[in-house]
């Protein structure tokens, strides 16, 4: 929740701001109880939220957020239990809404008025139904339970709210409605320690801490009051000591720059905005359902048992009410799934229709989601994806998406995907095996439509997803996915090796300047290469580098030149998108072929799009990896190959939907 506003190298080092830790001592004796591993597979439910978001008739007839009450959450339980708990889904989460003020201790206390029993008693009667009881909380302290610092802290002599945030009463979280704790305080721990004991003695299972930053759209380098790090790491050593397990994830739009330390103090993180439209409907797909395929990239690694990348609710029960075509939701479905994504439902359970409970309840679709592997694109450079995963059980799982928004083909090629020779398909969401497939699975979809695959090789695995990431006048940098067993790797460019590797990327030196290179890679116990990468190299003295605020550069409507300190140049082109362009003019290449172009972006969102128009006819796509803080000076870079023409060449830069990244330079 919060209120709707609307894969990258870091150029320059940026400090992690972080608030002091409490003295060593604060924790000393403290051993935490053990138990078996929180969090170990996504964890599968229903949440509130998305009902209390929505305008939908009937929904919430006292006002927006009226839906969350007592009476509505156990209805939702009880419907949980009967339609979805046999296939998994445990977790029942109160959302924002719940609170009103807090104890004589500062704690949160429920809203008398919607939980007339308390949270304990709610709490009570989800365990008896077999599932589990999440909360909601924020990070911060709490404006209304400051009082004028006066208020004790529980089961801590001497500790008052002034003891534990700054003089200044400095403003912290997401909506600026909490002041900053200060962390160097001994007594701001036992703070967070009385709060989850609270929680645990309610019987909690989940947490989720809203507005948390870096994130949120807040908390660059140069914004320390809404880097809540140290917050996250305190509230993580009193979910542990607190008696009980309980997950504890963050939200909203985290930044992936401090993934380190979301992974090592917490059981997942939303990557994105919320899902919901605040609309007629639950959500819409132009409205933040689609983003989740450019947001996610960049923390694909970072998920694993543990610790999970939240995608946000899954609203796909209840068309009329979802706002989604089939197709959409179909693809919502295998999305979230194939990204091992939490499989949390935000829909009015007890009208789950008829498509809706089969997309939920798909077990093929679950397995999916529940092996902890994530997907990974193997293309973004256009509107029709493939994503992939390559599983434990030898099987690939593939998904085909067209994101475009009229019908088309999407072909995923089966050496791309490292699938050599034949290979037996399961099309998961048709009930239907077909035997000795070779080439491809390919797909006529319609707008925003989906396939999702299951394909088990005849033959080995080959290395996957060959990709060249850098390239000078006589360097070529590879990285690919792993074959079967292979311990080595052998590199070979136009037939030729010319390197090994033990490792899954390698740098080739020794190439000459201006020359096209075919790529493949073999591992020691492959009998065939990889798919193909053809590159060439640049000229001599390495890639030529085009300033984007150039005076050769073509600006239209309000795209202009701003000052970018960590900038080359020390200046960028913002305000691009809609009817905004710039066109880079002059990018000059000796030879008609494919080159790799690296840009250099600042992007303080979760991610933005572009179009690369080359020569005013061939489109491609490229994502910008966001920073998610509102940092818009610290550039990063991506890359994506291009087809030149010798000669001069003009790459326009456009989103005829949206604003996208600043640009800085590109290479080529």
């Amino acid at each position: 929740m919060h209120l709707r506003r609307r894969t990258s190298l870091l150029l320059a080092a940026v400090a992690l701001v972080t608030a002091a830790a409490a003295p060593a001592d604060a924790f000393q004796d403290r051993q935490p109880p053990t138990y078996p591993q929180v969090a170990a597979k996504p964890y599968m439910g229903w949440s509130s939220w998305s009902l209390q978001s929505t305008n939908y008739p009937g929904v919430n007839p006292d006002g927006p957020g009226s839906f969350i009450s007592e009476q509505n959450i156990l209805t939702q339980a009880r419907a949980l239990a009967t339609k979805l708990k046999p296939y998994g889904y445990e977790y029942v989460n109160v959302d924002a809404g719940w609170q009103d003020g807090g104890d004589e201790y500062g704690r949160p206390v429920a809203m008398a008025k919607r939980f007339p029993r308390g949270m304990k008693a709610v709490g009570d009667d989800i365990h008896k139904l077999g599932l589990k009881f999440g909360i909601y909380t924020t990070v911060g302290l709490g404006t209304d339970v400051y009082r004028d610092g006066n208020t004790p802290i529980y089961d801590a002599p001497g500790c008052f709210t002034r003891n534990i945030v700054y003089p200044d009463l400095r403003k912290t979280n997401g909506w600026d409605a909490a002041y900053k704790i200060d962390y160097a305080s001994p007594c701001a721990q036992k703070y967070a320690d009385s709060i989850a004991k609270l929680f645990a003695s309610w019987g909690v299972d989940f947490i989720k801490m809203d507005g948390v930053g870096p994130g949120s759209w807040k908390g660059a380098p140069d914004d320390p009051n809404h880097n809540n790090t140290a917050d996250v790491e305190a509230w993580w050593r009193a979910v542990q000591n607190a008696g009980r397990p309980m997950q504890y994830t963050l939200s909203w739009s985290l930044s992936h720059r401090y993934a380190d330390v979301w992974k090592a103090n917490s059981n997942g993180w939303r990557i994105d905005t919320d899902v919901e439209c605040y609309c007629d409907t639950i959500v819409k797909w132009d409205s933040s359902v689609k983003a989740r395929w450019w947001d996610v990239t960049q923390w694909i690694d970072d998920a694993g048992p543990g610790h999970w990348n939240n995608l946000d609710a899954l609203d796909v029960g209840v068309g009329a009410m979802d706002g989604l075509t089939d197709a959409e939701r179909q693809s919502y479905m295998t999305f979230w799934a194939i990204n091992s994504a939490p499989l949390f439902a935000g829909d009015d359970l007890t009208k789950l229709d008829a498509y809706g409970l089969k997309l939920l309840t798909n077990r093929e679709v679950i397995a999916i989601d529940q092996s902890g592997t994530p997907a990974r694109p193997l293309n973004q450079d256009q509107l029709q994806q493939v994503w992939y995963a390559q599983n434990t059980d030898g099987s690939t799982t593939v998904a085909l998406f067209n994101l475009a928004d009229s019908p088309a083909t999407v072909t995923g090629d089966f050496a791309q995907l490292g699938i050599d020779g034949k290979a037996n398909v399961r099309d998961i969401w048709a009930d239907r095996n077909t035997q000795n497939v070779s080439g491809s699975v390919s797909a006529d979809l319609p707008a925003h439509g989906s396939k999702l695959y299951k394909i088990w090789p005849n033959g080995r695995h080959i290395p996957a997803d060959l990709t060249a990431t850098d390239v000078g006048s006589t360097t070529v940098s590879l990285s690919w996915r792993p074959s079967t067993g292979a311990s080595s790797y052998q590199v070979f460019a136009n037939g030729k090796q010319v390197a090994t590797s033990s490792g899954t990327r390698v740098l080739v030196s020794g190439l000459e300047p201006q020359t096209q290179y075919s790529f493949t890679v073999r591992g020691n116990h492959d009998t065939r290469a990889s798919a193909p990468v053809t590159m060439l190299t640049s000229a001599s003295g390495g890639p030529v580098r085009y300033e984007a605020e150039a005076p050769t550069s073509t600006r239209t409507g309000d795209a202009s030149v701003s000052g970018c300190t960590l900038c080359s140049g020390g200046a960028k082109i913002g305000n691009i998108g809609y009817g905004s362009t710039v066109t880079l003019n002059g990018v000059t290449v000796p030879k008609t072929g494919t080159y790799l172009v690296k840009i250099a972006y600042t992007d303080g969102d979760t991610s933005r799009q572009s179009m690369l128009t080359v020569n005013g006819s061939d489109n491609y796509w490229v994502n910008y990896s966001g920073l998610g803080d509102n940092d818009w000076g610290t550039p990063q870079v991506t890359y994506l190959p291009l087809k030149l023409t010798a000669g001069s060449n003009s790459i326009k830069v456009s989103n005829p939907n949206g604003y996208i990244a600043d640009i800085d330079w590109i290479t080529v």
